[in-house]
This record gives C-alpha cells, structure tokens and sequence, in this order.
C-alpha cells in the first residue's frame, strides 16, 4: 500500500511540474501585449487604442467570452474599425493576463462593475459596449448597472439567459474541491493542447475558422491553472446569475442589437437571442442563417454596420444581414473539417 501511495504521488508531482513548464512555455509564446491598470485592489489587463485623426465613431468597448481574451475580439474588429474611434480590448478579471480580484469577480455583476472602473481609468466616460457569447451577458450588467456609461450595447451569439441541461464535464470537474485543483494543475494542459484545434474549429461550425485564428488569438492562455480555474467558476456561476438577472433586461434603455446565427449549437439562440429581443424595447435582433457561435469574425461587417447605426449613422442593418447571410448561403456549410464536430455544451 505504502509503495502504491508512493507511487501515485510520484506521478501526481510529475504531472504538476509538468504542468507548470507547459504554463510557463504558453505565456512564453504569447507575453502580453497589453497594458496592466490598477482599478482598485487588482490589475486589468488592456489594449487601448486611439485614434490618429479625427474618429467618427463614439468609445467601443469589447468583451470577450468564456475561454477568450481581448485578442478574440482585437483581431477580428481592430482592422476593420482602426482609426475610426477609441477602442479598449479588455481582459475579463482573471483571463488573459487580467488578476481575478475578489469574489465578486466570479460573476457577470462584479466584472462590469471592474470594467467601469477600467473605462474611468483610460478616461472613456461613454461607450459601446460589444460582447460575444458569455461577454453578451457582461454587457447587459454593464447597461443594467453602469447606464450612464452605455451609447449602445451590441450583443452578439449571447449567453443571457437560462438554459436547459448543465455545463460541460471539464467545468463541473474543475469546480470541485481539491479535485479540480488537482485536474487543473495536472491534466487540463496535456488534454487541451491536443483539443485546441478540433474546439476552436468547432466554436466556428459551419463556417470556416480563420487559418491564423489560433495564431493570432491565443486559445492556449485558458488552459493555465489558475486562468482555467476562474472560467470553469465563471460558467458554472452564469445560470444562476443569468436567472436572477434576465427578468431586469427590460430596464436596459439603451440602443440594442443583437446578432445570432441559426446554426449556433454553443448557444441555443432561440432561447437567448429572441428572449434579450423580446425583453429589451426597441432592439433590433439579426437572426443570420447559416451562421454559427461566431458572428465577430463571420459576419464583421454587419457587426460595424451595427456600431455605425447605434452612433447615429443611417444603416439598414436588415438589408446588410440579409446580404451576409446570403454570402453564407453561397458558400454553404464547412463541409472539408477534417472531423466530425462535436458541439460543446454550452455557453462559451
């Protein structure tokens, strides 16, 4: 028995130390390029862009979702948004290179409350505010809590409301005590660096991901220990958050559209998308056939055309998704993905 212990703790060490070399090796190959901001007992990470000349936009703020950092949303909306206003590409308390801060950044409250506080920090008063999939349910504290601070919010595959069914095995796993610990320290990296391929090819089904996407964006930082720990807290936290909150959407004043697609399976739009249309007066919901969990980099245009109405510029935003979507239909589902996809449970 002894040798047996002995033996098992062995290997437990060894699939720690293993873990921690992996960690350091991931933050090796993607250092931070964003910039540290106290807002209060703890640092968030950002991206802050200004404008060279004269922006014809208002402030956009940015929101990743679960398992993301700000380079999910920079690399699909920098480019196409540079030089046309002030953007700020934000690391969620405890992702990316962001510190968690206290409890209350376990859930969508606290982080928009932390985000405020990052926006009085970079001197933006007022702002769009855009957020894919779990970041969607953020932005909708934000414009709850924070109205002054919202122009407009643009949501985009949202994760908002409660669903039916759980969350994935990884996330119940990691929230377990010690268990989760012990599963985050010593296999999450092996297990995921494997999978960060066939997923992130996934979260795009049926539409192409981008060739330079995991490149560019950096999927790897979500499975650090501590960085995985806090998204697993996240997600298992947002069905009860999301049921205390969502009867609230219909205080929410500010200019609202949302963007889903008909193919989303991380999400269930129906259930999200059409429950924040039904719920916040006057929005405007994009329904995009042949669209899956993606819109930010599938349909990028029809998300600026979206920031462009809600600044006051005349936009037919049913035209332009009816012009994407048959773009969409031209092309018709991946059918070359070198697997058979399989649809995580939600949300992401």
């Amino acid at each position: 028995m002894l040798l047996t212990l002995l033996i098992l703790a062995t290997l437990i060490l060894a699939a720690f130390a293993h873990s921690q070399w992996q960690a350091h090796r991931i933050a090796t190959r993607f250092p931070n390029s964003g910039e540290m901001v106290d807002v209060g007992g703890f640092q968030m990470n950002c991206v802050h862009i200004r404008p060279d000349g004269t922006a014809d936009l208002p402030p956009i703020v940015f929101i990743h979702g679960a398992g993301g950092n700000l380079l999910d949303q920079l690399h699909a909306f920098q480019p196409a948004l540079d030089g046309r206003a002030e953007m700020l590409f934000v690391d969620r308390p405890g992702h990316g290179y962001s510190e968690r801060g206290g409890p209350a950044n376990a859930r969508p409250d606290g982080q928009a409350d932390a985000i405020a506080r990052l926006m009085d920090k970079r001197g933006i008063s007022r702002a769009i505010i855009v957020g894919h999939s779990f970041g969607a349910a953020i932005v909708a504290s934000l414009a709850l809590r924070h109205p002054e601070r919202t122009e407009g919010v643009v949501l985009l595959a949202p994760a908002t409301h409660p669903w039916p069914g759980g969350v994935d095995w990884h996330i119940t796993l990691a929230t377990l005590p010690l268990v989760g610990w012990l599963f985050a320290n010593t296999a999450v990296i092996p297990l995921g660096l494997r999978r960060i391929d066939r997923v992130t090819q996934t979260i795009f089904w049926p539409n192409p991901r981008p060739k330079d996407y995991v490149a560019n964006t950096a999927p790897h930082l979500v499975l650090r220990p501590a960085t995985f720990l806090n998204n697993a807290v996240d997600v298992a936290n947002l069905h009860a958050d999301v049921t205390q909150v969502a009867p609230r959407y219909a205080e929410i004043s500010a200019p609202t559209v949302i963007i889903t697609g008909d193919q989303d399976e991380i999400v269930l739009a129906d259930i999200h998308s059409r429950g924040l249309a039904s719920s916040i007066v006057g929005s405007e919901l994009l329904w995009i056939g042949n669209l899956g969990h993606k819109p930010d980099y599938v349909v990028t245009d029809l998300v600026v055309a979206a920031i462009e109405k809600i600044s006051g510029k005349p936009r037919d935003l049913q035209k332009i998704a009816r012009r994407a979507e048959a773009r969409l239909t031209i092309k018709g589902p991946t059918t070359d993905l070198p697997y058979t996809p399989v649809r995580p449970s939600e949300p992401i």
